[in-house]
């Protein structure tokens, strides 16, 4: 019998599909098991490469398998899914990722440490945070609208709406006061605790040397970015582009007969680092155009010539480049000289 050379493990919470081949592709074995009898099963087979789709739990599992020994490869759905042959089960997903993983081409995702995924948890409970903040003052704008009280838009103008519902002065019904300030109350606690996240950033961002000459590029600002990035003791990579994909700053192409046709962003890849990118080179452009100048050439040229968000984007691209070249190289920042 053919030794397992690749296996196909089709994750999920309880019951897990596996596809078993070897180096031909021939398949040696399918097999469900339960969650408590995988790394069992896994420990008693030869070494070989397992491959699983990128999802949120499939670091932890790459983390446990790859101590067996295992070489464990993630492969993002999407590069999985034109494997799936017709009807779509957790047998023909197992089967999927097997054949995906041993395409010469595929590319594959990097196995997230442990000190990786906490890291990332201070943003995505500040987007939460965030996210309710955003919720609680619509909701109060809402009812407050209902009884003819209204206010500018932003969180700066918040204030007035407090104002109305704690002051007695006003004509607000009695029994909708109370309501009312429940929600002022949880308003407080929102930005307390996003305050109490703000801090903690700032904190992390003194003690990572990395963080600190990122953070030289006035298009970046904090450390988020740099907790952001897919990789922490992994293979980065080989060129500026390929984090440019990674961060989806890239035009679509619709290139055919030697013809080449871009077209707008793609939107692939890391959300987060997308937008974080966005909203520095937003602001880097907005602050250029509110002043009539800007120290940097390039983006003078580039605001004389096209729109304000084509430069924008632009510059994420180019920021993208900068900050590998950075981490590549252990390099410094150099801003660029002032136009004369």
């Amino acid at each position: 019998m053919s030794e397992v050379s690749i296996i196909g493990l089709d994750l999920a919470k309880n019951v897990f599909q596996m596809h078993g081949a070897d180096g031909s592709g021939t398949v040696l074995f399918r097999k469900k098991l339960r969650r408590d009898q995988v790394l069992k099963y896994l420990a008693a087979q030869p070494t070989c490469t397992l491959a699983m789709e990128a999802c949120a739990s499939s670091h932890y599992w790459g983390r446990q398998i790859g101590r067996l020994g295992h070489a464990v490869r993630l492969i993002a759905p999407d590069y999985v899914k034109p494997f799936v042959k017709r009807q779509k089960n957790d047998a023909a997903d197992a089967e999927a990722i097997c054949e995906a993983a041993q395409r010469p081409t595929m590319r594959f995702v990097a196995v997230k440490s442990e000190e990786q995924q906490a890291a990332a948890i201070v943003f995505r409970a500040r987007d939460l945070l965030v996210r309710q903040r955003t919720q609680t003052i619509n909701a109060l704008r809402g009812h407050l609208t209902e009884f003819g009280v209204v206010a500018a838009q932003g969180p700066s103008h918040v204030a007035k709406l407090v104002s109305v519902i704690i002051s007695h002065d006003t004509d607000i019904p009695e029994l909708a006061r109370p309501i009312l300030r429940l929600l002022v109350e949880q308003l407080r606690s929102l930005n307390e605790k996003v305050a109490l996240l703000d801090r903690e950033l700032a904190r992390r961002a003194k003690e990572d040397a990395e963080a600190k000459r990122l953070m030289a590029i006035q298009e970046l600002g904090r450390s988020r970015l740099r907790r952001s990035l897919p990789w922490r003791r992994q293979p980065r990579p080989s060129r500026g582009e390929r984090l440019c994909g990674m961060a989806g700053a890239y035009p679509l192409q619709r290139s055919t007969g030697g013809k080449q046709k871009l077209g707008k962003t793609s939107r692939m890849g890391e959300r987060t680092l997308r937008r974080l990118l966005i909203i520095g080179a937003s602001a880097a452009v907005r602050w250029a155009m509110c002043k009539g100048s800007t120290a940097d050439p390039w983006l003078a040229r580039m605001l004389a010539l096209k729109p304000p968000m084509l430069v924008i984007v632009a510059l994420a691209n180019k920021m993208a480049r900068i900050v590998w070249a950075l981490m590549a190289r252990g390099a410094t920042y150099r801003a660029p000289a002032a136009v004369k």
